[in-house]
Formats: C-alpha cells, sequence, structure tokens
C-alpha cells in the first residue's frame, strides 16, 4: 500500500524481454527509494506495483512485469532513459500524507490539456479516463495519476481536471507529460467499496444478494 506521494522520480535504464516468456524486465537508476530497500520489497512504478527482484551494484534496481501488467497499464509504453515516479510501500508508522493508493491500475487515460494558468507556475492538467471509471471520480475527491495523489478540481461531461502546483510539478514527472499522453488510473478504493455494498455484492462473480442499496437506505429513514 503507498500514499501516492513521489518519493523519487527514477530514470528507466534497461527493459529486457526473455525470448519465449510473457515477461518484460525493468532496470531503473535511482537513489532515495534505495534506502533500506530488499530484494522481495513493493515500489510503486508509475502508479503499478512492483518487486523488486533483485538491488543493482550501479545504483538501481530490477523488476518484472508480467504479460497483465503490460496490457492494462503504460509500463510496456516505457523506453530507456524514462523518467517514472517512485514510493516505496507505507510502513505504520509512516504519515498518510495523500490517500490510500494500492499500486493495482484500474485504467489508463488519455491527457486533452496541460497548460500553465495564472501567473504562479502552476497548472491545469485535464484527463480522460475510460467510460467505465466515470462513476467512482467525484468532485474534490482523490484520485492517482502515473502514481501520484491528487484532488479533483472539476467535473466535465467525458474528463476531470486537476490543479497541479509548482512543488509537483519539480518533484514528480509530469513536466513530461503532453496532449496525448498516456496516464495510469487508480480511483480511490473506498469508491469501489461503497458501489459493492449499495449492490449488495452484485458482480459477474457473485450473485446478487440482500443487502444495503438505496432503496434499503430510503426505508429506514434519517
Amino acid at each position: 500500500m503507498f500514499t501516492g506521494l513521489i518519493e523519487e522520480v527514477g530514470t528507466v535504464a534497461a527493459l529486457r524481454a526473455p525470448r519465449g516468456v510473457q515477461l518484460q524486465r525493468m532496470e531503473l537508476k535511482a537513489d532515495l527509494v534505495l534506502e533500506d530497500t530488499a530484494v522481495g520489497d513493493s515500489i510503486d512504478i508509475n502508479g503499478a506495483c512492483h518487486t523488486v527482484v533483485e538491488l543493482l551494484a550501479s545504483e538501481g534496481f530490477a523488476v518484472e512485469s508480467v504479460a497483465e501488467t503490460l496490457a492494462r497499464t503504460t509500463m510496456g509504453q516505457l523506453r530507456a532513459g524514462d523518467r517514472v515516479n517512485l514510493e516505496r510501500s507505507l510502513r505504520p508508522t509512516d504519515r498518510l500524507g495523500g490517500h490510500l493508493v494500492l499500486g493495482h491500475v484500474d485504467g489508463v487515460g488519455t491527457v486533452r490539456r496541460f497548460e500553465a494558468v495564472g501567473g504562479g507556475g502552476g497548472r491545469v492538467l485535464e484527463v480522460t479516463p475510460p467510460a467505465e471509471l466515470s462513476r467512482y471520480i467525484a468532485f474534490k475527491g482523490s484520485i492517482a495519476v502515473d502514481g501520484i495523489s491528487l484532488t479533483i478540481a472539476d467535473l466535465l461531461d467525458e474528463s476531470f481536471t486537476i490543479a497541479i502546483i509548482p512543488h509537483t510539478l519539480q518533484h514528480t514527472n509530469l513536466s513530461q507529460v503532453r496532449p496525448g499522453s498516456r496516464v495510469n488510473l487508480e480511483v480511490d478504493v473506498l469508491a469501489r467499496y461503497v458501489e459493492r455494498l449499495m449492490t449488495g455484492g452484485n458482480s459477474r462473480h457473485n450473485p446478487p444478494a440482500a443487502g444495503l442499496s438505496v432503496e434499503s437506505l430510503r426505508d429506514l429513514g434519517p
């Protein structure tokens, strides 16, 4: 579990896909996130949780992405030299400065615009999410964009906007984002749990069940 507060921007050093294996090995250069990190630990890379499989002698570490991760995130689009957001997993004694981020990417959004606003160096980021995620995105709610904990500033017909302060620009990889860029999105997990409660656990794996619903709440009264 993570907070969405990026600790360091690392650099993709190398990418390797062994022949005949649906697996991608990625080697990254980093510094801060290597402190107290061991093989087997979790690190969030651009919003996707990965396991450290090797600590490299050249101030870096390696992870592996399976085919499912490559297909459902932007990890398969990364190239050597790309800058990526990094965050180590949350410890019980850490401050929860952002919001609870699982590192499980829900979908990939597309940047519609990223433009300066005012004269203080801030920017407005507009992102179009996959249609199926729209119901989980709320005004003033939290969302992770490439692993960054951000707050929804406005909801539009098919997109949402976020106000980006200069500090966030300087300490993440958002400075390389352009219109058309694809970004990993993770909605607030609380929204998914609320929906599951409201539908009585109804899903393709579970039949409808009597439980909390809008109607039952209305029947209970104030």
